[in-house]
């Protein structure tokens, strides 16, 4: 069944007039009053193995069916070897690569073109950073982007200054071209707070919290919605499934059944 222009409209405008991006994720768009708003930069933060990376590629692959275009920023491993590992998404079309619906970067690549060789990033290198990253959004035209790890570029980054610089600047700058962002944090067992520096959190403008949870000798994936400025949303935990059908959320009831 299809949907008119005037249902996904309004579907997409929360109680504040505030227009949302759909995620697509069906259960998460619910738990957001109909999903993120839009020009948002989301930290989608969370240990190792909780679904950071497919519930973001999914995120994208959505909004390329749906006629927007996304960027796919790879810090942590070449893109051919993230497409290949990606679950087989029964909603997945390889034209939306070759099309240019759906753009895959290594940093790397842009790293060269900038011509950054220190180990360490100046103040002065990360604005050429997030100026080089407009460019490359501008070029693709996407309205949907995902860092995928801020993490990682973090390493580069000896100081909690340039860190806010980068994670300012990036927000402002995505924000000022109508792109809807997802950034990935990595944490640890040990990290007491949402991300590894403590910077990353703040700045958002929304905190998409996935961890690990054993049940009965099961390891469970669970998401919970931590902040989301510009709209009121669930604070409860779901479990996390991910199938090729897309993602699926169930309240986690208290006790710890699902």
């Amino acid at each position: 069944m299809k949907t008119s222009q005037e249902e996904i409209k309004s579907a997409t405008l929360g109680s504040i007039g505030r227009e949302k991006c759909l995620t697509g994720i069906e259960g998460l768009d619910s738990i957001l009053g109909g999903g993120i708003p839009r020009n948002n930069t989301i930290l989608l933060t969370g240990n190792c193995g909780t679904g950071k990376t497919s519930l973001s590629l999914e995120f994208l692959l959505h909004g390329a069916v749906s006629g927007e275009n996304g960027l796919y920023l790879s810090v942590t491993e070449p893109f051919e070897k993230l497409i290949a590992n990606m679950i087989p998404y029964d909603f997945f079309r390889r034209d939306l690569i070759k099309s240019g619906k759906m753009t895959f970067i290594d940093i790397s690549a842009i790293y060269s073109r900038l011509g950054f060789k220190r180990d360490k990033m100046s103040l002065e290198d990360v604005d050429l950073l997030v100026v080089a990253l407009g460019d490359l959004t501008r070029e693709t035209k996407a309205r949907r982007l995902v860092i995928d790890s801020i993490t990682s570029i973090a390493y580069q980054l000896d100081t909690q200054e340039k860190l806010r610089n980068l994670m300012l600047g990036l927000s402002k700058m995505l924000s000022g071209l109508g792109t809807t962002s997802l950034v990935i944090s990595e944490m640890t067992a040990a990290d007491s707070s949402y991300s590894k520096y403590g910077v990353e959190e703040a700045v958002a403008d929304g905190v998409i919290l996935m961890g690990n949870m054993e049940r009965n000798g099961d390891l469970l994936r669970t998401l919970q919605v931590i902040k989301m400025r510009g709209t009121s949303h669930s604070r409860a935990k779901y479990v996390l499934d991910l199938s090729t059908a897309g993602t699926l959320l169930v309240p986690l009831l208290k006790g710890g059944s699902a």
